[in-house]
């Protein structure tokens, strides 16, 4: 260390020193890493990176009340016109005045192509493998400090057939993170669902009981739940899904903080008269809503699809059901919903690209954003140092190699912190760090 570091750290209190660090943003920290064997000590300690969340999420929240933006867009795209044919996780504000401007841009991991995101919050990722719906490889991603985690959920002792639904939220009443994963029988057979969560503090799965208590004092005879539609949606606290069972579909709610499944019914035959082509949870203006999409009868519409949707107005409370619109639209393939801004306006991609639906008025905004595969909506947008104390660097190979060989790829990431990689993605709020301890990697325990 040098002597004027030495005589920094003799004029200023550690204590002070570790406030004005966690006061700064990601990118800044993650270089301060390399300046000192203790500034990499007070960043990487997970008190720290508590602290450092805690503030983002209160400063997050406080320019949310200054209306200055209506939200953010997140969405993935693939450069078609690059040779190596990389993917991108892109962040754009939405402006009051309709226009959009990008705040940030990442390369996603050429190992990633085959996982899907099912969630995401405070700066942090989650991804689960296609491979048979199951779900059974999961990672977490923070990629603005590069960092990911590897889990590998429970293989449960089933026949044939099984789905999985994964939900992934941040319990502020417990500080964590967790992961939902329910896996259940598609064909209507009397095997019972299995469910297991994931929490980062403990670094480990374990089995909860998939056993329910019903809101308001309805309790029907739920029986065995044949199939859960993941992922699952964060709302009020809690993880929400479609769920069914024989003649009989229902909301699965998911407490995060006391860990307990709840049943919400649905609203009492919305489902009449309707052909569905597919429905979808999504929050409207803050309240939950289901939205379904059916094919349009009648030369009048052209072949073109109608969405019915249906919002709750108490939580909880089946009655509250009502039928709040019923929007004609150009035809929308199932995957092709991405939920709702804050104004209400729907997120969907068409043949006129990813638009932006008023229900109101029925106005179709089409957004300048090009070729986006994965599209989320989100009140705010903030980075975080989750990871940063226990999990895996993604070294630069990985983001340009895209030619086969990603299990190798993975294995070959490096734990050390270097000066080469900081900065090595694009974008104007890309903090790149490096750096880790631990192999990233955590396995399910019975």
């Amino acid at each position: 260390m040098s002597q004027t570091t030495t005589t920094m750290r003799e004029l200023v209190p550690d204590d002070v020193v570790e406030d004005i660090l966690a006061r700064l943003p990601v990118k800044s920290l993650t270089r301060f890493r390399c300046v000192s064997k203790s500034c990499n000590s007070i960043i990487t300690d997970p008190i720290f990176i508590t602290k450092h969340l805690k503030l983002n999420l209160d400063q997050s929240e406080s320019s949310m009340s200054t209306n200055t933006h209506s939200g953010y867009l997140l969405y993935t795209t693939e450069d078609k016109d690059s040779s190596s044919s990389y993917k991108e996780l892109c962040t754009i504000v939405c402006n009051n005045d309709r226009t959009l401007t990008q705040v940030s841009r990442f390369e996603i991991p050429s190992f990633f192509d085959k996982y899907m995101i099912v969630g995401f919050c405070n700066g942090l990722f989650c991804l689960a493998s296609r491979e048979k719906e199951l779900c059974h490889i999961i990672y977490l991603w923070n990629p603005s400090i590069r960092m990911f985690k590897k889990l590998v959920a429970t293989r449960f002792n089933r026949k044939h057939n099984e789905r999985a639904a994964i939900g992934f939220a941040y319990d502020s009443l417990n500080n964590d993170f967790k992961i939902l994963r329910i896996v259940c029988n598609a064909m209507f057979n009397e095997s019972e669902a299995e469910a297991e969560i994931y929490t980062l503090s403990l670094d480990s799965w374990r089995k909860v009981a998939v056993s329910m208590e019903s809101l308001r004092g309805y309790e029907p005879n739920i029986g065995t739940i044949c199939d859960v539609w993941g992922p699952f949606k964060f709302y009020n606290g809690a993880l929400h899904a479609l769920a069914f069972t024989v003649g009989y579909s229902f909301i699965l709610s998911f407490d995060i903080s006391d860990e307990s499944f709840h049943e919400i019914m649905m609203p009492r035959n919305h489902l009449d008269e309707v052909s569905i082509n597919f429905t979808e949870l999504a929050v409207y203006k803050g309240l939950p809503a289901d939205f379904v999409f059916a094919p349009g009868h009648g030369n009048e519409l052209g072949g073109r699809i109608l969405c019915y949707i249906w919002v709750m107005e108490e939580y909880g409370v089946a009655k509250s059901w009502t039928r709040k619109f019923v929007i004609p639209m150009e035809w929308v393939w199932i995957g092709h919903f991405f939920g709702c801004t804050n104004n209400g306006e729907l997120l969907i991609k068409n043949a006129s690209g990813l638009v932006s639906i008023d229900p109101e008025s029925q106005n179709q905004n089409i957004l300048a954003i090009e070729d986006a595969n994965w599209v989320a909506f989100s009140a705010n947008s903030m980075e975080s140092l989750v990871l940063l104390d226990g999990g895996s660097f993604i070294t630069q190979n990985v983001y340009t190699n895209r030619e086969g060989g990603r299990e190798e790829e993975e294995k070959k990431n490096s734990n050390v912190c270097s000066m080469d990689v900081l900065g090595g993605a694009s974008g104007s709020s890309g903090g790149l760090g490096s750096g880790s301890s631990g192999d990233g990697n955590s396995r399910a325990t019975s």
